[in-house]
């Protein structure tokens, strides 16, 4: 089984530098053995959310699993229909119910817009009540970061954005570096785009490794300190996107991807103002 390294938080905490995601993996039973694989093939970090509807299976996965809570870190994330101080927290520990658990490893808001800033709040004084031992964010570009993290009591610790080898989000990293906050990857395979599994540099530099693209496109991520959440429902998959941590690209293999980059969304771009409207516009009116 792999042991995957673990990066050390801005508080403190320690939490894996790669994890499992389950997004869009809806169906109850398919969700509850996936994240069950997961763990039995090593991952010790899952990464969920309120949006996802798949809470209450990652919960299930978790304790029906033989690896202990204690070490397993789960993050959720709270979505903007639940933004507001007491909705946020009211909605934080409801997701505690569903994940079947005492405390959540990391909470994000898993978007910068509403009422984000009371919620961040509700996040802080969970944290103080121990039902959260970290705070970040999701998808808060450069300018929503900073802000944030400027007037915020307790700083975020990880900033999830869409990261892979063609956005690279290379201005975030220096940001998130500067202010003290781990930059973690969602979509570290870019959706599928771009032919990403087949792309001819990828593959020849995972040839001279014995490595695949895709595993030279996580490794690219984590050398470059970003945590990485890739997700699958196959085991076989799983285990291949976990097998990273034996092989190190060089210094001119990195460079090379480096030259891949696009610096643009595979997935949807939040400073896209119909993509922004079609976000705020999902959210009911009081």
């Amino acid at each position: 089984m792999v042991n995957v390294p673990n990066v050390k938080l801005n508080n403190g905490i320690e939490m894996p530098a790669e994890g499992f995601g389950v997004y869009r993996i809806d169906d109850f039973d398919d969700c509850k053995q996936a994240v069950k694989n997961a763990l039995q093939v090593g991952y010790r970090a899952i990464d969920t959310a309120q949006q996802y509807n798949n809470e209450d299976a990652v919960g299930a996965a978790i304790e029906e699993s033989d690896v202990d809570r204690k070490d397993i870190f789960i993050t959720t994330k709270v979505w903007i229909t639940e933004f507001g101080y007491e909705k946020t927290k009211r909605s934080v520990l409801e997701s505690l119910k569903k994940l079947r658990t005492d405390y959540v490893d990391l909470v994000l808001l898993h978007q910068p817009f509403g009422d984000s800033y009371d919620s961040y709040r509700a996040l802080e004084d969970l944290y103080d009540d121990g039902k959260i031992r970290a705070i970040g964010v999701s998808n808060f570009n450069s300018d929503c970061y900073i802000d944030i993290q400027h007037f915020a009591r307790i700083k975020p610790a990880v900033d999830q954005l869409e990261t892979h080898v063609f956005f690279q989000q290379k201005e975030m990293q220096a940001y998130t570096e500067k202010y003290g906050a781990k930059l973690e990857s969602w979509g570290p395979f870019a959706n599928g785009k771009h032919d990403i599994f087949n792309n001819p540099t990828l593959k020849e530099i995972g040839d001279h490794y014995h490595k695949s693209a895709s595993q030279v496109a996580l490794r690219f991520l984590v050398q470059n300190g970003i945590i990485i959440i890739p997700k699958s429902t196959s085991i076989e998959r799983m285990k291949q996107n976990i097998d990273i941590w034996d092989f190190e690209l060089s210094a001119e293999d990195m460079q090379l991807i480096e030259s891949m980059d696009t610096n643009e969304s595979s997935f949807m771009d939040l400073r896209d103002p119909k993509i922004v409207e079609w976000i705020v516009n999902s959210v009911p009116k009081n």
